[in-house]
């Protein structure tokens, strides 16, 4: 970030948003690993993609305008403030923009013998949320990388006046046949046409933008519904938000995988919800009407503690648990009794308790002096 993220991307300080993203797309291709062999490509690169990371995002290049600096910029990586993990985009350990310029290069991703592959491919991509979160449902803004259609030419890869043809290599065909001979005579082998990758079709005067490809690596903003009750690990699908498909084929779709966080005050048990609750020695033995917090939002629980409760006793509290997903029926509210017996007693206190110990028959140690106290601390 030392030096200025406009010199980086090559564009004026008022550039627009459209003019910045054209600006990152045309240096990447020039700079990505791929197609670049200087030693320094790799770097280049890097640092290519923090410049757009925060030009393209409107508070952060406020931020950059004012102050010169992006607090976290290097954390955040522009996945949605610190709560969207990326994991196995593609399906196949995915690492950000630069690999998706790597699929952008690689065009349809064919091998020999197989044609490319035109409908693009799922993503998946994690979205953490509080305990909270997921017992109320929420709304969740994700922001990622993703090869989307290209704006100039409406994902058909075809330039002003383009037109899709017949492949002159394979005749349409979409492979080509070559003989090789050997000792055992003329060996035959079919292979895809390197010049359609197997489509039979090529074009003539391509996008200039998406070199007739009709997707460019961009950043997706979507927003995502999570339902209320949702479980760690459920996934989500959002239809049409993964991969592009070349020349106005199907996209695939963007996999939301769910992670819930541990939560400092309830534990899950599947639609139940464990908590502690502390209760004096007093309230253990007579029992009490207490009013603890629920998960939901300004939900106060009322429970009933029965006499003679005991430490480690178990209160279930019905209907107060987690929604049940797609349900309007919730788990149950289990509380841990933990009876807190007082460190220090006033003399009042003392004399109350002897009295209620010498009615039940029970022994106890005489009250000591203070200075019995010392004398037993340094004993």
């Amino acid at each position: 970030m030392a030096r200025d993220l406009y010199e980086v991307l090559g564009v004026a300080r008022d550039a627009s948003d459209d003019e910045i993203k054209k600006a990152f797309r045309h240096k990447a291709r020039e700079l990505h690993p791929d197609v670049n062999k200087a030693p320094d490509a790799e770097d280049q690169f890097k640092e290519l993609n923090e410049a757009y990371d925060v030009l393209s995002d409107a508070s952060k290049r406020a931020q950059y305008d004012r102050f010169g600096t992006i607090p976290g910029a290097a954390q955040g990586g522009g996945y949605g403030g610190g709560y969207v993990d990326l994991e196995d985009l593609f399906g196949g350990g995915f690492g950000g923009m630069g690999d998706i310029f790597s699929t952008f290069f690689g065009g349809g991703g064919a091998g020999r013998g197989r044609p490319a592959r035109k409908e693009g491919r799922d993503m998946g991509i994690g979205l953490r949320l509080t305990l909270e979160e997921a017992a109320t449902g929420v709304k969740k803004d994700i922001v990622y990388d993703r090869l989307a259609p290209c704006s100039d030419c409406g994902g058909s890869g075809l330039g002003e006046g383009g037109k899709q043809v017949t492949c002159p290599e394979c005749d349409g065909k979409g492979r080509v046949v070559t003989v090789q001979r050997t000792f055992l005579g003329d060996m035959q082998s079919a292979t895809t046409c390197p010049e359609c990758q197997g489509a039979g079709t090529v074009i003539e005067d391509p996008c200039p933008e998406c070199e007739g490809q009709g997707r460019v690596p961009d950043r997706q903003k979507v927003a995502v519904e999570v339902p209320a009750g949702i479980r760690d690990g459920q996934q989500l699908r959002v239809g049409g938000f993964g991969e592009a498909g070349m020349q106005g084929a199907e996209a695939g779709d963007l996999i939301v995988t769910v992670r819930i966080e541990p939560s400092e005050l309830y534990e899950r048990d599947g639609d139940h919800l464990h908590a502690m609750a502390n209760l004096t020695m007093v309230q253990a033995a007579l029992g009490a009407k207490l009013k603890v917090d629920g998960i939901l939002p300004d939900e106060e629980v009322e429970v009933t503690v029965p006499e003679g409760t005991q430490n480690g006793q178990i209160l279930r509290v019905r209907g107060h648990g987690m929604p049940r997903l797609r349900s309007d029926k919730r788990g149950d509210l289990l509380l841990h009794v933990n009876v807190e017996i007082p460190k220090k007693v006033s003399k009042r206190e003392r004399e109350l308790l002897e009295q209620f110990a010498e009615e039940r028959g029970e022994e106890v140690a005489e009250a000591r002096s203070p200075l019995q106290k010392i004398r037993d601390a340094f004993a």
